[in-house]
């Protein structure tokens, strides 16, 4: 594992528009309901692989916080 990153916040309200804003989501009445540890090539193609699923499609926000290597 490595040492996180700066974050980017994702978000494409049903389905109709990415949207990305740099920064944690530090501000919700909401929980964290999970989190996941995905593989990709840069934070672009991270981007787009979190961009469908269900938070990020259904008015949520999906942080994604890369890990650099030491």
């Amino acid at each position: 594992m490595g040492v996180a990153g700066k974050p980017v916040q994702v978000r494409n309200h049903e389905a109709a528009r990415i949207e990305t804003t740099p920064g944690p989501f530090m501000k919700s009445p909401l929980p964290v309901a999970g989190f996941a540890i995905i593989e990709a090539a840069d934070m672009a193609e991270a981007i787009a692989m979190v961009s469908q699923t269900p938070c990020a499609v259904a008015h949520g926000v999906v942080e994604v916080w890369p890990l650099e290597q030491p």
